[in-house]
């Protein structure tokens, strides 16, 4: 009996272990089912938050590049994923801007990728002419949470999403009470003066525009005088220099490609020999990229005729006092703007119809990079080739007037060259709300001097 006990001790040994590792395993199962139910109730308490505590884990992934500031952006808004690389991104975001007739346009363009593929908008903000940059900045951060919202509704972050409408304002058009039209005048006089030599300049400028999608108007008035006075010894010589000038530009909207304007010119400058030069202009312009493109790349080509009618204060080299001329010009344009920077280029040629070889081409460039967040290379140069100074005072000029530059000279070519650095805190160009026929202050139907 004894020995029959003995010798089933060992399988009683392995019965009770058997059953402590049973034990073990349901109480383990019981508290990971305990853990499971906390997570599942946890889960349906947020609304679907990740087990890490991070709502923003299903969040768009937004690569952000923009010449204001982004870290004002990723903190006015906190419901995206910000990202490095477009490998990461789901969705790319370029703020740009340019200035326009009226102030600055900024451009929100976004772009989906990869489950966002083909999702793509372009949202646009007007700055205000009385509206600094940084007083925007709030604007375009609300531009560009609208335009995030669409990629936010198809994700499960949607659900912490809350919208709310903060005006209740008529859903009526804007009353401008001045129609659009924006006004500028200025007024600056500079005197200096010593024992030997005295100068005075006077310069004065008023200019009217109004800009919309379907029309370009601009008008300016300017212009300056200036004297100088030198005293050395017996000797007294006394220069004087005045110009007067007026440009109207009007351009109308075809369509998305094309555009038609009309221009005229008129000028006085004693510098010039012109009494007064009167140069109305027609043109046609065809934008091969969609204007709506044009906060990227503009590639425009402008075809316009016109006719010059000079009168003179003194004799031309072509024994002229007045005459008139039919005359046309070719502008080639390219504007690029990438993450990269800027570039643009025109080549300009023109001539007179009664002689070919009275005739100019221009080539200028400019180049702007980024090599960090407001920190720019710019390049920018330029020449011409010059045959059509036609208005020049025959005579030799005396050295006074060679000296202080108060009369216009005779050359074949031209040139200018600038390269430099510049840091911004604020916008660099971008979006213009209506780019046809050049974005620039001046127009770009134009008649040489």
């Amino acid at each position: 009996m004894l020995k029959n006990i003995k010798n089933n001790r060992p399988t009683q040994d392995k019965w009770n272990a058997v059953m402590t590792i049973k034990k073990a395993l349901i109480c383990l199962v019981i508290f990971s089912l305990g853990i499971l139910v906390a997570r599942v109730q946890a889960f349906g308490q947020t609304g679907g938050r990740a087990a890490n505590g991070d709502p923003k884990q299903s969040a768009p992934k937004v690569l952000l590049r923009s010449s204001l500031d982004p870290a004002f952006f990723q903190k006015e808004i906190a419901f995206v994923n910000y990202v490095q690389t477009e490998a990461e991104a789901q969705v790319l975001v370029e703020i740009t801007s340019r200035k326009t007739d009226l102030g600055e346009e900024f451009s929100v363009s976004l772009t989906g990728q990869k489950e966002f593929v083909g999702v793509n908008d372009v949202l646009k903000y007007a700055v205000p002419p009385n509206m600094t940059t940084e007083e925007a900045k709030p604007e375009v951060a609300r531009l560009l949470k609208l335009g995030l919202l669409r990629y936010v509704s198809k994700t499960p972050i949607a659900g912490r999403i809350n919208l709310a409408f903060m005006d209740q304002v008529k859903p009526t058009a804007v009353v401008d009470p001045w129609n659009f039209w924006v006004f500028s005048l200025s007024v600056n006089t500079f005197l200096n003066g010593e024992q030997s030599y005295k100068m005075r300049d006077i310069f004065g400028n008023f200019s009217a525009s109004r800009v919309t999608p379907e029309w370009k108007l601009r008008f300016s008035v300017s212009g300056s005088s200036s004297k100088s006075t030198f005293s050395v010894g017996d000797y007294n010589y006394e220069s004087t220099s005045e110009s007067l000038n007026f440009n109207g530009l009007v351009v109308k909207s075809i369509s998305d490609h094309w555009s038609v304007g009309a221009s005229l010119g008129m000028s006085s400058s004693t510098y010039s020999n012109i009494k007064l030069n009167v140069a109305p202009s027609v043109a046609v312009e065809y934008d091969l990229f969609p204007y709506s493109e044009s906060t990227k790349r503009q590639l425009r080509i402008m075809y316009s005729v016109g006719v010059n009618i000079g009168r003179y204060r003194e004799l031309t080299i072509y024994d002229k006092m007045k005459e008139s001329h039919l005359r046309e010009s070719l502008d080639i344009t390219l504007e690029l703007k990438q993450p990269w920077g800027t570039i643009s280029t025109s080549l300009d040629g023109s001539h007179y119809f009664y002689d070919l070889k009275k005739n100019r081409l221009s080539l200028n460039g400019e180049l702007s990079v980024r090599i960090w967040k407001g920190l720019n290379f710019n390049f920018s140069g330029g020449g011409s080739r010059i045959h059509d100074q036609i208005f020049l005072t025959k005579g030799e000029a005396t050295l006074e007037e060679v000296l202080l530059q108060r009369r216009q000279l005779e050359t074949t070519y031209n040139y200018f060259f600038s390269v430099g650095l510049s840091f911004s805190f604020g916008s660099i160009y971008s979006n213009v709300v209506n780019p046809r026929f050049g974005s620039g202050s001046g127009t770009s139907i134009s008649i040489h001097m």
